[in-house]
């Protein structure tokens, strides 16, 4: 996978840093111990780091200081954690691997796990409530607030995997697949860059531009996830691959086949650059990680 310099030094510094951010948040918390140890279990698990990486690049873009977004990145993240912890738990997909690691109820029980991930959801929203920068107007933490409740919530990602679970075992249209997939995977990922605009003080136009873009990104994303699973490198993913059709889960290689689904993907692609080709800002990092989102091999 080729990524060029910029985004590997921008990637390597937005990670280390929200890695170092994120446990530091849940340590001055005042809770009991174990429950801090399960949360920062997870957080220190690893990963990619898209969304954090994407809400920054934007802030960037605009020509804003990336110290700017680092609670709301933290927060975004912790949601997105709570999501695979949940997901991994014997009721819904029953993982016992997560980037290599054992999953959070295998270590803590699945009682801890829970517990873990509904304090992640919660605390991500007191996190964003207490940023203090003194270019953050109360009106725009009220929607920074708005678009990652909606994003994470019945309406975003938790309507999504409900959509997922109800799918399994069924032969889905192409039209269920895409709403699976926009809602349980695109809505946190497109939070991440208007979020990201909002902290900004982009413009009402340039966030809808932005929202486009971004539901491009969130389906290529998915669809890239989907592409792995059938042929991507267990230990570069850190979980087995094939857990797809073990369980008789519809995707886009399903429905498209292999080479289907990469056009769709390169097509989201292409759709994805032609919106943010309408915003007046410096494309650079965003352009950067739409081609890393495709090429990506984890």
């Amino acid at each position: 996978m080729i990524v060029n310099e910029e985004l590997r030094l921008f990637l390597e510094e937005i990670k280390e840093e929200i890695e170092k951010q994120m446990p530091s948040h849940i340590e001055r918390l005042s809770t009991p111990s174990t429950l801090k140890e399960a949360m920062v279990y997870s957080l220190k698990a690893g990963g990619k780091r898209v969304r954090p990486a994407l809400l920054l690049a934007t802030l960037k873009s605009f020509g804003k200081p990336v110290q700017l977004g680092y609670e709301m990145a933290c927060a975004i993240e912790m949601i997105h954690t709570y999501s695979l912890v949940h997901d991994d738990l014997p009721a819904m997909d029953n993982d016992d691997i997560r980037r290599g690691k054992p999953t959070n109820h295998k270590v803590y029980g699945e009682a801890m796990a829970i517990l873990a991930g509904d304090a992640l959801l919660t605390y991500s929203f007191e996190l964003v409530s207490m940023i203090a920068h003194n270019d953050i107007t109360p009106e725009q933490k009220v929607s920074l607030i708005s678009e990652l409740a909606k994003a994470s919530g019945p309406e975003g990602m938790v309507g999504g995997q409900v959509a997922d679970i109800e799918g399994e075992n069924q032969s889905l249209t192409l039209d269920h697949l895409v709403y699976i997939h926009t809602h349980k995977t695109g809505d946190l990922l497109t939070a991440a860059i208007t979020c990201g605009a909002i902290l900004a003080n982009a413009t009402p136009q340039e966030i809808n531009d932005l929202r486009s873009f971004a539901f491009e990104l969130g389906l290529m994303f998915q669809i890239k996830d989907d592409i792995l699973d059938v042929e991507g490198d267990s230990i570069k993913i850190g979980k087995l691959t094939g857990s797809d059709d073990e369980n008789n889960k519809s995707t886009y290689p399903n429905l498209l086949g292999l080479d289907g689904a990469k056009a769709k993907l390169h097509e989201h692609k292409d759709k994805a650059k032609d919106f943010l080709a309408k915003v007046n800002i410096d494309q650079t990092l965003l352009l950067a990680l739409t081609d890393y989102i495709v090429e990506r091999d984890h």
